[in-house]
């Protein structure tokens, strides 16, 4: 009876034993995909963005005929710096450039509005009593293939861009996450900034508001291709690094990364 006994006990045990083990190994193995986010009831933009301003970004897309691209971008150059030195406008031109490397043929133009979605409502009824900006839209509308835009907030954690000389090259790196990770890779980045402004490459880090959305772009400034190596190598010499980037990869669906040249007339040289 009593050896009876210890034998279901001991059995019972190794049961008991291997049920744990294999609930461990379950919950371990989960915790590999799943990232828990607690709820919260504050919107994302409040969380992220600066408090201090109410600064809204345009972020536009211009994919151009290859045969019209000079005359697109003399047309930009003529145009676009009028509008940015008007103060009878409440917006200001950041960058203008073309890309070189990534989707060939395209444009990208970053505007700031002081003011939020008032000063843009202001901003675009304004300019349709503009005639050279008529003028400049149905030119242009000739010359694309396509475009789209993004109505863009700043993270609070970057600097405001501001303009600089160069020459430099521009990376604009988009990361498309996934829904419900905007505050976690918020986090993650507020830290890892600091391991990119050694050199002053961080320009401005944005997510979307309208258009697509879970979508964050950051700016880099570099003196060349080069240099973009060496100070992105740079940055795993960091203690913590290797950490952000471990934690926030699994957070996006899809990347891209495109070098840009700044046109003659950009404010970000």
């Amino acid at each position: 009876m009593f050896r009876n006994g210890l034998r279901n006990t001991t059995t019972s045990s190794r049961s008991l034993s291997a049920s744990n083990n294999r609930n461990g190994e379950d919950s371990w193995f989960k915790s590999l995909f799943v990232r828990k986010v607690d709820p919260r009831k504050d919107a994302h933009s409040q969380l992220l963005a600066k408090k201090e301003d109410t600064n809204l970004y345009k972020i536009q897309f211009h994919n151009v005929k290859p045969e019209c691209l000079d005359a697109y971008n003399s047309l930009c150059e003529e145009v676009l710096p009028s509008i940015n030195t008007d103060a009878h406008y409440p917006c200001e031109l950041i960058g203008t450039w073309n890309t070189w490397y990534g989707e060939q043929d395209q444009a990208v133009h970053l505007w700031r509005y002081r003011g939020g979605y008032p000063a843009l409502t202001e901003a675009m009824n304004k300019l349709m009593q503009n005639k050279l900006f008529l003028e400049y839209r149905n030119e242009r509308g000739k010359m694309l293939l396509s475009r789209r835009n993004q109505l863009l907030l700043e993270f609070s954690f970057w600097n405001e861009p501001t303009p600089r000389p160069g020459p430099n090259i521009y990376e604009l790196r988009s990361y498309q996450l996934r829904p419900g990770t905007m505050i976690e890779w918020g986090n993650y980045w507020a830290r890892a900034i600091e391991f990119r402004q050694q050199n002053s490459e961080a320009v401005g880090g944005f997510f979307s508001q309208i258009g697509s959305l879970y979508m964050v772009h950051h700016l880099w400034a570099y003196k060349d291709l080069q240099s973009r190596e060496e100070t992105r190598n740079a940055a795993w010499r960091h203690d913590g690094w290797d950490e952000v980037v471990y934690y926030t990869v699994p957070l996006i669906q899809h990347m891209e990364s495109r070098i840009m040249i700044p046109m003659k007339t950009s404010p970000l040289k």
